[in-house]
């Protein structure tokens, strides 16, 4: 940490500098990252020309200038890096670690802030006696010591590197982004100043709807404006943080696992997951596995014995044959070559024992799961008889148990294995304990007490590690000095597994992960989506990047540091009101900056690290706050493991979150079923960054919802989500604006999250549009001009070239921009629908939906669960609209018919709007046939029924047959002589 507040370089932690105008050096004007002028000129004189963090070309005006300069201090520039990257390297591992002793006390109130404040004091006087020490020669070192400390070129390498997307794919695109908003502005004149008087109504409709699609267009086309691909090296993260005959440096990680429902959410796939984690290829001791069973679930606890007995056997041999995947269920069932690469004779002799092992296992397993679904009148009870504490799911208290780690069981080849924690935290009547997001944040807490890795990877229990390297993976980005300082987290794309070929409802996201997400990693990075999430800690925690702009004294900042620790001396304040004039300034700033510690004088320090703040903002634990101070993770040597269980315990307490930070500042944020997007919303507010990484053999894969109801009830929860973020105070509309730090593009993108639900309304009326004009016989567009029927050419035009240029540089196909396109209009016209009303009904009159878990298992067969078809009120709106459709094209015929030649001109223009309804909900169609063509009676009568009052209504208002005036007719007939 720096004396001074001015930036330090990211490559060698010096100070940046200025440039010859006096002004600070900044290399690269779109993210301003922060690199001295000596790094800069060496980075140029390696040949890489672009910035490291987001892949711009630097100015040529920096170019030109070190051109110009001579060569003759490269060698030294060249030393002066390695030797920074190096203290850089061996820096970052190391940790002040405090001891607990209840009966010490001094004046901060605690051992533990003596500790921090003594360690603190020490670092400041041994930067005072560094600064007034007399220049001496350095000791000579031997040259065979010198050639030892001296790091391989490798592992001087970067980590990662960016490479933009080229620019002959990406201008051409770009340009017709620009011409389409261009057309979009003349189609809306042309709309707008020309109604239909005949159908004023149905025009009104239909140029409110298109506003609103070109309005959501705009949301999510310019977020992937710049897109930017990424690479990177284990082999140099090996080459720096693994040498030879020292212990690893590679940071440790916390992996966490959340199931709630055995019954839905099978232990056998479960613990395939926990397989997969144990056996990745990283130090076992940098390793921990948290399993979080938010349904205190006999069964789960029991899968978790079998499991961890399991895995003496499995992580060795995983890792022996080098296999992949390392989810036994997974292995055994591919249909491939499973020789292929393996030299080792004795492989197929142990793959064969291995499997009979694994069958074996499975059915001990899946015998377990009978025996759950019939619960005993007196409870469960355990082995030793005693009973189960989670007999009353909603009241018991919190439970933890260590299977395996270093104090655990050993595989069977004597090795140690991963540490595996089972954890279920306690719930009481009257508590709010907030689903999902209040389990992970429990799982914070126990990891932060048991272990404290200084990252967490978190993983959905149906989505096992595909990659064996994909930890590796994350830290090649997260340890990069270059790049890891300002990453809160690193997200990997979800790939999914049971899908059938055509992916009918869109299961696999492909355009959103292999698209949406590209653009995002080019601007602030990508959303957290849920699950494949390899977290910082410290950014969990609420704590600012450390590149956040330094603090000056007498001056005000926007940051809770400035607020918790004031610039001016004042006499001494209640912690009370520092606490809520903290809450006053902008709260999605960092709580504070361990980084700007030593720019305060004792008074401030003091103010800072008052442990009661600390309690009001973390909770009533000791241990856990140190815990928070550690920016490398680490505990105390000296700590007792049974106490650490109990304080784990103390942590998971119901209670623990009553007045503190938790889930609204601090971990997983509240207020959402969609927790992913808001927690992720706040760290980039905050300032972080995230990286997109995209491996080519994915990192993790899962299971999807084949099935059509249960992929809408799934696209239900994510939608009411939306909503929900909309409607609360940290909706992108208006949230986040304080310090400046979440960048324009990046708000778009999450406005864009928030509203699409609302599509579903103009997108219903819509949809609808087409029947209405068949029945009536009238059109929402006027007879076409020239210049008009240019302009709707224009517009086809551009959204056909603008999608086949998405496809060049993403590399999807278009089968899956189809089925992209079919399953927006299909889950627009029902799950979103219902999560718009269920999203106002929340707000409006507090009625609460419950959450859904999505059921992980498949059916024996192969997609037989693809076929089945379940009652559910969601598939009534799309039905609805496939038969008036259908009906208003039979209309349209039969009337063209009756009129002759001439009706055929306008019937086109309708009878194209109302295929391409029909052609998007076709998917939808099949899906409701099933496979034996069987659709429920219920769903067919409700939409019968509505379709045919709709259409009489429309029949009553204004009938095929032309209506006769009578007066005529009878003054005709009285001059006929009869």
């Amino acid at each position: 940490m720096m004396e001074s507040g001015a930036p330090i370089c990211h490559t060698c932690g010096e100070q940046v500098g200025h440039d010859a105008n006096g002004d600070l050096f900044v290399a690269c004007h779109e993210c301003n990252y922060h690199i001295c002028k000596s790094c800069f000129e060496y980075e140029i004189k390696e040949g890489r020309k672009v910035c490291l963090r987001c892949g711009s070309p630097y100015d040529e005006n920096l170019l030109d200038d070190v051109e110009k300069k001579g060569s003759g201090n490269q060698s030294t520039m060249a030393s002066h890096l390695n030797n920074s990257q190096d203290v850089g390297i061996h820096a970052r591992h190391i940790s002040s670690v405090s001891t607990v002793d209840s009966e010490m006390n001094d004046e901060y109130g605690n051992p533990i802030w003596k500790n921090r404040v003594e360690s603190w004091k020490d670092k400041k006087n041994k930067k005072k006696k560094s600064n007034t020490k007399p220049e001496t020669e350095p000791a000579q070192v031997p040259p065979e010591q010198q050639m030892e400390n001296k790091p391989s070129a490798e592992a001087s390498e970067p980590l990662s590197i960016v490479y933009p997307i080229p620019r002959n794919k990406l201008t051409p695109y770009r340009a017709v982004i620009i011409m389409r908003l261009i057309i979009l502005g003349l189609f809306f004149h042309y709309r707008i100043t020309n109604p239909v008087d005949s159908a004023f109504g149905l025009w009104l409709t239909s140029v409110i709807c298109e506003i609103w699609f070109a309005f959501s267009w705009v949301l999510d086309q310019f977020p992937k404006w710049k897109p930017v691909n990424r690479e990177t090296f284990i082999e140099r993260l090996s080459a720096r943080y693994e040498r030879e005959g020292e212990p690893s440096q590679l940071a440790a990680v916390d992996f966490f696992v959340s199931t709630v429902d055995p019954l839905k959410e099978p232990p056998l796939i479960t613990a395939n997951t926990v397989l997969s984690i144990l056996a990745v290829d990283y130090p076992v001791d940098k390793v921990s596995c948290y399993v979080s069973d938010d349904g205190a679930a006999m069964l789960t606890f029991e899968s978790l014995v079998e499991t961890a007995e399991f895995a003496r056997k499995w992580v060795p041999f995983c890792k022996k044959f080098s296999i992949e995947p390392r989810a036994p269920e997974f292995y055994f069932s591919q249909k491939i070559d499973y020789l292929k690469d393996k030299v080792q004779p004795s492989f197929v002799k142990e793959r064969r024992a291995m499997k009979r092992d694994y069958e074996e296992y499975k059915v001990r397993v899946n015998a377990l799961v009978p025996k759950a679904q019939k619960t005993p009148d007196e409870g469960w009870t355990m082995q030793d008889g005693t009973p189960w504490p989670g007999n009353n799911t909603r009241d018991h208290p919190g439970m933890i148990q260590v299977f395996l780690g270093n104090t655990g069981a050993r595989d069977i080849e004597g090795n140690e294995l991963p540490r595996l924690v089972y954890v279920s935290r306690e719930k009481r009547p009257g508590y709010q304990h907030h689903k999902k997001a209040g389990a992970e944040n429990a799982l914070v807490r126990v990891s932060a007490v048991l272990t404290n890795a200084p990252y967490i990877l978190n993983l959905d229990c149906d989505h096992y590690v595909n990659n064996s390297k994909a930890v590796r993976e994350a830290m090649c980005i997260l340890m990069d000095p270059q790049v890891g300082r300002d990453v809160c987290y690193v997200q990997f794309p979800q790939r999914f597994d049971g899908i059938d070929r055509s992916d009918r409802y869109a299961n696999r996201n492909i355009v959103f992960f292999d698209v949406n997400m590209k653009g995002l990693d080019g601007i602030q990075g990508p959303m957290y989506v849920g699950t494949g999430c390899v977290f910082n800690r410290q950014a969990l925690y609420g704590y600012g990047p450390p590149s956040m702009p330094r603090l000056r004294k007498g001056k005000e900042s926007s940051s809770c540091f400035s607020c918790c620790c004031p610039t001016k001396k004042k006499p001494a304040q209640d912690p009370a009101e520092v606490y809520r004039d903290a809450k006053r300034e902008d709260l999605n700033a960092a709580i504070f900056n361990l980084t700007e510690i030593d720019n305060y004088d004792d008074y401030e320090r003091s103010m800072l690290i008052s442990q009661l703040s600390f309690e009001k903002t973390f909770g009533l634990s000791s241990v856990f706050i140190e815990s928070t101070l550690m920016e490398n993770g680490g505990v105390p040597e000296s700590a007792n493991s049974s106490t650490l269980i109990k304080e784990a315990i103390h942590v998971i307490g119901c209670g623990f979150e009553e007045k503190t930070e938790w889930g609204k500042e601090i971990g997983w944020i509240y207020g959402s079923v969609t927790e992913d997007i808001l927690s992720g919303f706040k760290m980039h507010c905050r300032g972080w960054r995230s990286i997109y990484c995209m491996p080519v053999r994915p990192a993790f894969k899962g299971s999807a919802p084949i099935n059509l109801s249960d992929r809408l009830h799934q696209v239900l929860r994510w939608a009411l989500g939306s909503v929900e973020i909309f409607f609360s105070r940290h909706c992108p509309f208006w949230y986040g604006y304080g310090g400046g730090r979440l960048k324009w593009l990046q708000r778009l993108a999450y406005i864009n999250t928030i509203v699409y639900p609302f599509t579903s309304l103009p997108l219903i009326a819509y949809c609808t549009i087409p029947a209405v004009c068949l029945l009536t016989g009238k059109f929402i567009i006027p007879t076409l001009s020239n210049l008009a029927s240019m302009l709707f050419l224009g517009l086809f035009i551009s959204i056909i070239v603008t999608a086949v240029l998405e496809l060049r540089w993403s590399g999807v196909s278009i089968e899956d921009l189809w089925r992209n396109e079919q399953f927006w209009v299909i889950g627009g016209v029902s799950a979103h629908l219902f999560a718009v009303f269920q999203g106002f009904l929340k707000m409006l009159a507090g009625i609460d939906t419950n959450f859904t878990v999505t059921a992980k298992a498949a059916d024996d067969t192969e997609f037989g669960e693809l076929y089945m078809v379940k009652w559910t009120t969601l598939l009534i709106p799309p039905t609805t609209l496939l038969i008036i459709n259908i009906v208003g094209v039979v209309a349209g015929f039969s009337d063209a018919l009756n009129k002759g030649y001439e009706a055929w001109g306008p019937l086109f223009g309708k009878v194209f709007f109302a295929f391409w309804v029909i052609l998007h909900l076709y998917p939808f169609l099949k899906g409701l046939m099933g496979r034996q063509n069987r659709t429920p009676t219920i769903v067919v009568l409700w939409s019968v029924l509505l379709a045919s009052v709709f259409s009489l209504v429309w029949v009553k208002i204004n009938p095929f047959v032309n209506k006769v005036d009578n007066t005529l007719a009878g003054e005709t007939c009285i001059s006929i002589d009869c």
